[in-house]
């Protein structure tokens, strides 16, 4: 499938959202590589459900791990990029052997020269931001309007919560931000999963 936006699928743990996502046209996966993550994944785990799809770009996630400890599970996993929770020097993210893509929270309360302070600051030393968890309220006109420029500035990633009332595929039209992130879920059982959220998404992202 062919979709209007990139999508980056994070908390890749089973072989149902793994094949599934890459057949519906994800071009991410993420695996919690980090032992200090909920759904933290062996290596042997994630080289497993890496095997049986094609096509898309591993992404390791990582909290505390350090930068040598990162690079031997880059290496030995095959992963094309690594997604940081916390803030690393500039020297540290230099010494990454896969380029870094950020996690970062968004502050309802945080003044725009300071939004755009910590992109500018970051836009050099990693490869895009991840802004998965919308505000508890829907965004105002005004915020709205500045992650607009935002994303049209910095290379920005929205999880779909962001776009509040307003359809998945307006919001991504209107915005045009990186990439749309998503996360992965559990299986019912072994082999069964209900798709019915990922599988609306999809389809409102869908370029045919």
């Amino acid at each position: 499938m062919s979709l209007i936006t990139p999508v980056l699928v994070r908390g890749i743990n089973n072989l149902s959202d793994a094949r599934y996502c890459a057949g519906m046209g994800a071009e991410y996966l993420t695996f919690r590589l980090d032992p200090a993550l909920p759904g933290y994944l062996q290596p042997e785990a994630v080289r497993e459900l890496s095997g049986w799809v094609a096509g898309v770009q591993l992404v390791g996630e990582f909290d505390t791990l350090a930068v040598d400890e990162i690079n031997t599970l880059a290496q030995a996993c095959g992963l094309h990029y690594v997604l940081l929770h916390r803030r690393r020097p500039a020297e540290e993210l230099a010494r990454l052997t896969v380029p870094a893509l950020k996690l970062i929270k968004w502050i309802p309360d945080m003044l725009p020269e300071d939004v755009e302070k910590r992109f500018h600051d970051q836009q050099n030393q990693v490869a895009g931001f991840l802004l998965a968890t919308p505000p508890p309220h829907p965004l105002t006109p005004m915020q709205l309007a500045q992650l607009t420029q935002q994303a049209r500035t910095y290379k920005i990633w929205l999880g779909p919560g962001f776009a509040g009332a307003t359809s998945i595929r307006t919001f991504v039209e209107r915005i045009q931000p990186a990439g749309l992130v998503l996360d992965g879920g559990e299986e019912i059982k072994t082999g069964l999963r209900d798709f019915t959220e990922l599988e609306a998404i999809f389809e409102q992202l869908d370029d045919e």
